[in-house]
């Protein structure tokens, strides 16, 4: 009788084969729906690329209130892996569509003009937001953001500079919000400026803040735009490295100077692990080792990436958090998005 009633104990337990869905599961599921429903957008409107689909997509998932509690429930943990770790491998696999030719044609003039971008804007910035005297680490944090690669940047200097978590959210949705915006309004003033597909793809390299992003916006304009915004942005990228161990310095000797440390936690690589992978593959493509096939399934790879990513970037753009940052963040993001955009513009006219 003891064995029997054991044996039923356990039988319920029994007669779950499958764990809970959990974890990631639910977001990446709905990134995927995110992407089919982006291919079936650009089916039917051709016009509307599949990757500004994803993100305008993604953006509309987070405040449909029958989505909106599963965005920001069950679904954001794998909504955020798509956003970052999709699109760091989408970005590697990127690397392939270029070769080490194409980055040296750039020249040393696109260098210069990458680096008086990143400067003024980081400069401007910070100078803005401190003369409308926004708290905290506020105009340090949205200067990052926008000078060199939007929420990443935003990430690794605030853990650099031990900022408070509030700074850095609303530091995030405004980047985030200016850098989908772009990827709309952007390729619409490609002809009124002038620009042809290698103008335009350097001044979204050198204007628009996340990698994504400028992927998205450049994609619009061809394959010989997306080309120069890439290795343009990639540029911006890499100065992340230094821009994050000044910041690290001047915490430390802020802090030294008033006797406190800083709680700074894990230190963020000086050098993004993505940046490396996207230039390995650069050099893979130059030694022409991989075959025409390879290639093109690789590409095929990277979009669908790319696009499950743009999604899940999409859905963490949250308006009201936005709006309830107030006039003073707004201003400095409008101003912001003036200076990188007119300086990125003038040094695009000044190298071509």
């Amino acid at each position: 009788m003891a064995l029997t009633l054991r044996d039923r104990a356990v039988r319920p337990s029994r007669t779950r084969v499958l764990p809970p869905l959990g974890g990631d599961a639910p977001g990446l599921l709905l990134a995927a729906l995110g992407v089919a429903a982006a291919i079936a957008v650009h089916q039917a409107v051709p016009a509307v690329p599949k990757l500004t689909a994803a993100v305008l997509l993604g953006v509309a998932a987070a405040h449909l209130p029958g989505l909106r509690p599963v965005v920001r429930g069950v679904a954001r943990p794998g909504l955020s892996t798509a956003g970052k770790r999709l699109m760091r491998v989408g970005i590697v696999l990127l690397g392939l569509k270029l070769g080490l030719d194409d980055v040296l044609g750039l020249g040393w003039a696109t260098v210069a003009m990458v680096l008086a971008v990143v400067t003024a804007t980081f400069a401007g910035t910070l100078w803005l937001g401190r003369r409308l005297g926004l708290p905290g680490d506020q105009p340090l944090l949205v200067a990052t953001g926008y000078s060199i690669c939007g929420a990443s940047a935003i990430g690794a200097v605030s853990q650099a500079a031990g900022s408070e978590e509030e700074d850095v959210a609303a530091s995030v949705a405004l980047v985030t919000l200016c850098g989908t915006l772009a990827i709309v309004v952007l390729p619409l003033l490609q002809h009124p400026l002038g620009l042809d597909a290698s103008g335009f793809g350097r001044w979204v390299g050198a204007g628009v803040h996340d990698v994504g992003q400028v992927v998205a916006t450049a994609q619009s304009g061809g394959a010989g735009a997306l080309r120069e915004a890439v290795l343009v942005k990639l540029m911006r990228v890499v100065l992340l490295a230094p821009l994050v161990a000044g910041v690290a310095v001047a915490v430390r000797r802020s802090h030294r100077r008033a006797g406190t440390e800083p709680a700074t936690g894990k230190r963020p690589p000086l050098v993004p692990l993505f940046v490396a992978g996207f230039l390995a593959m650069i050099a893979l493509r130059t030694t022409g080792v991989l075959p025409e096939r390879a290639l093109a399934l690789a590409g095929d790879a990277q979009e669908l990436l790319l696009a499950a990513a743009l999604f899940g970037l999409g859905s963490a753009v949250h308006l009201p958090t936005v709006v309830r940052t107030g006039g003073r963040l707004a201003l400095l993001g409008l101003g912001s998005w003036v200076v990188v955009a007119g300086v990125s513009y003038a040094g695009v006219l000044a190298t071509t």
